[in-house]
């Protein structure tokens, strides 16, 4: 690049660069989804050949836009055989509530103010990623930081009427803000997240997490019992709110446990109804996918592997507090989550590991990378977004 060139680069606001990479990225997936949807089939949400916005609201925008026009049911839906069946309570109301006002506002329909919402709220956490990344990285690769969250697989997520843009939005804050030592501020953020995606128990461990790490090592980096103080009651404060919801549907419903047995509702597909025991999902997912023995061995093989990706030097070099998120995030994850083909989508929240990827800075490694991702999106279309027949991947 002429020596011009780069100074004129170097002039560039990192607002403007990181508006446009995240500006390049959704013309490419834009591009991608419009070749998915022309040669789509007719299928339960859409007909034949759907237009961008039709196409971009199925799957689960449904239950948004139920959630959006008629709330929650008061009643729990009972199948045949006396479970609960699946209903609204599964999906919380930030999205769908915002999604309803700007509607009220302007009048528009559903779909192309749903996916609105969306692309807003990608551009702002991109830039948002951006600050974040700055924080644990130089400027360079903070920006391919970007690019890869730009260009990952599921970002065509962040255009589509689902939740995830805004959660990722509201969580790209909330670690900015704890990495800014800003407690306070994220109270309002954590009250709108957990009520957006089920991530505040998640994130209340975090916050515990990284308030004992600060106490530890508070002999090399200052940490006054005030702000220890605060920065514990905001983990607390995350806790409740990620209880709040289940609360919630209780109240209305008259049933205690409403919200597990709606989400428990949607893995009966799987392995029929059972009661939510911790830390046995992803066993129980193995052995549905591989059998016995392998699937155990698989879900042990999996824990073994991402504990030791934890400490590579890349991903080390993300600093102890996202590295915190990462772990806290799989915990919740491991926990609660049957795996199955939305699992790609359920782990979004984990994207700031992206930025160990961003590491190396050979131009062929990033070009090669930068490409993979993008062709992993249009197996991602593939396999989870588009219709073909009596589908059962989900995204």
């Amino acid at each position: 690049m002429p020596a011009r060139w780069r100074a004129r680069y170097r002039l560039v606001p990192w607002w403007a660069k990181v508006m446009a990479i995240w500006g390049l990225t959704r013309v490419v997936t834009t591009t991608l989804v419009l070749m998915l949807a022309s040669v789509q089939g007719q299928n339960p949400w859409t007909p034949a050949k759907p237009g961008y916005a039709d196409f971009a609201t199925m799957w689960d925008s449904l239950w948004y836009n139920i959630v959006a026009v008629g709330g929650y049911p008061s009643v729990l839906p009972v199948t045949a055989d006396g479970h609960v069946g699946e209903n609204a309570w599964a999906f919380m109301p930030g999205y769908p509530v915002l999604v309803r006002l700007l509607m009220l506002l302007t009048g528009a329909a559903w779909e192309p103010v749903a996916v609105f919402v969306s692309v807003a709220c990608s551009l702002v956490t991109a830039l948002l990623f951006y600050r974040l990344m700055r924080r644990v990285q130089s400027h360079s690769t903070a920006l391919f930081s970007v690019v890869l969250f730009c260009a990952a697989p599921l970002s065509p997520l962040l255009q589509f009427g689902y939740a995830e843009s805004m959660q990722l939005m509201l969580l790209t804050l909330a670690l900015l803000l704890v990495l800014e030592r800003r407690y306070l501020a994220l109270v309002p953020v954590i009250f709108v997240m957990a009520l957006t995606r089920p991530t505040g128990l998640a994130f209340a461990l975090f916050l515990a997490l990284h308030v004992g790490h600060r106490w530890y090592s508070r002999a090399r980096n200052p940490f006054p019992a005030r702000i220890a103080r605060t920065a514990s009651a905001v983990a607390v404060f995350s806790g409740v709110m990620g209880l709040a919801w289940p609360a919630l549907a209780w109240v209305v419903t008259g049933s205690m446990t409403a919200y597990t047995d709606t989400e428990l509702s949607w893995r009966s597909a799987y392995i029929g109804y059972q009661e939510l025991v911790p830390f046995t999902a992803w066993f129980q997912s193995g052995v549905w996918w591989l059998g016995q023995p392998v699937g155990i061995l698989a879900v042990i093989a999996l824990i073994l592997a991402f504990t030791g990706a934890m400490f590579t030097p890349w991903v080390r070099g993300l600093g102890v507090d996202l590295r915190l998120w990462a772990v806290s995030y799989a915990l919740y994850l491991l926990a609660v989550f049957f795996p199955q083909s939305s699992t790609f989508r359920l782990l979004m929240p984990m994207f700031p590991l992206l930025g160990a990827l961003a590491v190396p800075h050979s131009i062929l490694y990033r070009v090669v990378v930068t490409l993979a991702l993008i062709c992993g999106q249009w197996g991602w279309l593939l396999l989870c977004w588009g219709v073909d027949g009596a589908d059962w991947t989900p995204p």
